[in-house]
């Protein structure tokens, strides 16, 4: 294995960017073996904790292109997972609803991505996981403001 300059290893912008590229390979491996995407786990999650949305919510609520949100929906409509009915309010707008079995993927999903969380985060323990996390939160929700 190479060995990485040690003014590189130290900067948190170079580790963080090194330990996203795993880990959105062990979520993409992830997600793959149950049939899905991440944009599929993004969609089912957004409309099972807020429930019926356009597809524009959709999108601002999950960081998604129109064009990722529109070509996602596509693909969890044709799986059943989710229905798409025009809105009553504007004849421009779609509605879509999970459906049961979209609800049943989601947790498939969801167990998948505990495992990747698992493999991921294997050499911290519990309360350093917990740190980890709330430290990124705080970083996350400092940048988007």
């Amino acid at each position: 294995m190479e060995e990485t300059p040690a003014r590189l290893a130290a900067k948190p912008s170079w580790l963080l960017t090194q330990l996203a590229v795993h880990a959105h390979r062990l979520a993409s491996e992830g997600f793959a073996e149950a049939g899905a995407r991440g944009y599929h786990y993004r969609i089912l999650v957004a409309l099972h904790e807020f429930g019926v949305a356009s597809q524009a919510e959709l999108g601002r609520r999950v960081s998604m292109d129109r064009s990722d949100v529109v070509a996602a929906i596509n693909e969890l409509a044709e799986q059943g997972f989710v229905e798409r009915t025009p809105d009553p309010d504007d004849r421009r707008r779609n509605l879509v609803t999970l459906t049961e079995a979209g609800d049943r993927q989601l947790r498939r999903l969801e167990q998948a991505l505990d495992t990747v969380q698992d493999v991921l985060l294997e050499p911290l323990a519990a309360e350093d996981r917990r740190a980890l996390t709330q430290l990124l939160t705080r970083l996350l929700t400092h940048h988007q403001a």
